[in-house]
């Protein structure tokens, strides 16, 4: 099942809404920014509750 999450793009700081699969624990992936277009490395974890903690990063973030 897919949830939206909101976050602030670490480029633009628009704030966007992305999909996320809770039903897999821990993932990462890259998606591109709605607004500007530069790629978002989003690091999720799911929680026992089934809630989604997302990590949005850009690039070149440590």
């Amino acid at each position: 099942m897919l949830t939206p999450h909101a976050i602030d793009c670490p480029y633009c700081g628009e704030p966007i809404e992305v999909l996320i699969d809770a039903s897999i624990p821990r993932q990462r992936y890259i998606e591109d920014c709605q607004v500007c277009c530069r790629p978002i490395t989003l690091d999720v974890e799911t929680d026992v509750d089934g809630e989604p903690q997302v990590r949005a990063s850009g690039e070149n973030d440590a």
